[in-house]
């Protein structure tokens, strides 16, 4: 055996032991020991032959112990057909501190029997997190086990974003991106795909057909992709979207206009699965609209078109129903409407990433530091007329990358303290969502099929970054 394969092996002291393929646990409960926390650090920070035997390790012991990554796909099929409903899944958006965030919420999880929740990152946070897909899967792996989280681990790829003005300039080699990104996410264990053609919707047509046509073909062409690229027992779960977040609504009427094109666009290109879901505008924005003293302006959410929607979604295409992008940084008491309306899904990111800026804890010269390097490389984010508070609220998501391992190396006190108060707001959130005791669900529905690392197909070309397709 390689060395760095039998060192990271050793860092459980005998409670893990290789077998033929992958490894055996002797005593799951050093799993959860601190252990794991060099592993997962060694398989962000290490280089080389010791990163890649960190990640293959933490991806063997999640097929042991059950924290696989899976597809969430018959579960939104089963809602489809009316079989289960009554909740609304979280898709959260990991992107600072991102081991001791994902810790946070597998607690959370646990504590409530939550298993229909969802671990995501978009195009544009892959690169200003600097997390590409292979070491996020890693990290949620690794939080899940640090945690004694067993069950399957749903992660997705969030607004794999056509980029209208890429597109505009070279429409085949901006596809050729979101494709190629696509496969090294799929590659990676990422099992869950939302494709973002929305930018490519022209209100400028007539008739809504034409308005969503590119849209549509483009997705339809985007899924035959995706479906070239799944492994054996497993069927990716794919969502689309017809409103982009942040402009005009979406009406029932999109909704249909997309779905007719979607459906005959995909049945040119065989028989195929289509999408499980569909994404729509009903008023929110990402990251909320920030006011000159730095708080949050009320959001409009238009629940009635998103209840419309959603039902629409079921009832006539089989879908989960509609998800709403843009939904964290809403009052606390807007989550409880989202489940009683039967939303399929919902996208929250902000506001975790606001409980660690403006954490008290969260050192102060460390805060200033931050801003100095906002100040200096982020200067573009800056809209005339901005205040000093608007600019760092908006900017300070991209300095989450290059302060990545300081932030992760924090005093053990300050992390704690740090992910005390995500876990009360995961909690709180899974409360009000209603996916507490959903590990039943899960256990009846889902098949995440044993895949040994040896079997992922990672890419040799990564996807060009770009932080400015979607979050």
């Amino acid at each position: 055996m390689a060395d760095p394969t039998r060192q990271v092996i050793d860092l459980y002291g005998g409670a893990v032991v290789p077998a033929a393929q992958g490894v055996t646990v002797r005593d799951a409960a050093k799993l959860r020991s601190a252990a794991t926390d060099r592993l997962v650090w060694q398989a962000v920070f290490g280089s080389g032959d010791e990163r890649e035997a960190a990640r293959w390790l933490l991806w063997e012991l999640g097929q042991v112990t059950g924290a696989r990554p899976a597809s969430i796909n018959e579960l939104y099929l089963a809602r489809g057909r009316g079989d289960i409903g009554g909740f609304t899944v979280p898709a959260m958006n990991v992107r600072v501190m991102a081991y001791d965030t994902a810790r946070a919420i597998f607690r959370a999880a646990r504590g409530g029997k939550a298993g229909a929740i969802i671990l995501e990152i978009a195009r544009s946070e892959i690169a200003y997190t600097e997390q590409r897909p292979a070491e996020y899967v890693s990290v949620m792996i690794g939080a899940a086990l640090r945690e004694g989280y067993t069950f399957p681990l749903f992660i997705q790829g969030d607004h794999c974003q056509v980029n209208h003005k890429k597109y505009q300039a070279d429409s085949e080699g901006e596809v050729g991106e979101v494709k190629k990104l696509i496969a090294e996410e799929i590659g990676a264990g990422f099992y869950n795909v939302d494709v973002d053609t929305s930018t490519l919707v022209d209100l400028s047509h007539s008739t809504l057909e034409e308005q969503q046509r590119a849209n549509y073909e483009r997705a339809a062409e985007i899924t035959a992709f995706i479906r070239s690229q799944e492994p054996p027992g497993v069927t990716v779960s794919v969502g689309a979207e017809i409103g982009e977040v942040g402009m005009k609504n979406s009406t029932v009427e999109e909704l249909h206009a997309f779905m007719q094109g979607y459906n005959r666009s995909l049945s040119a290109l065989g028989k195929l699965e289509g999408i499980s879901k569909i994404s729509v505008q009903t008023g929110t924005s990402h990251g909320g609209v920030v006011l000159p003293d730095g708080s949050i302006a009320d959001v409009k959410l238009d629940l009635k078109a998103l209840e419309a929607l959603s039902k629409v979604a079921r009832e006539q295409y089989g879908l989960a129903g509609a998800v709403q992008h843009g939904a964290s940084t809403l009052p606390s008491n807007a989550f409880g409407n989202f489940p009683r309306i039967e939303t399929a899904e919902i996208h929250l990111a902000t506001n975790f990433q606001n409980i660690v800026f403006d954490h008290p804890r969260l050192p102060a010269d460390l805060k200033q530091r931050i801003r100095t390097w906002l100040d200096e490389n982020a200067a573009s984010e800056r809209k005339s007329g901005d205040t000093e508070e608007q600019f760092y609220y908006k900017a300070r998501k991209k300095a989450i990358g290059p302060f990545k391992r300081e932030l992760w190396g924090l005093s053990e006190d300050i992390r704690t303290a740090i992910a005390a108060d995500l876990e009360r707001t995961f909690a709180f959130l899974f409360e009000q969502l209603n996916v507490n005791g959903t590990t039943d669900h899960i256990n009846r529905i889902v098949q995440a099929p044993l895949q040994h690392h040896a079997a992922l197909k990672p890419v040799l070309v990564a996807a060009a970054d770009d932080p400015d397709a979607g979050e």
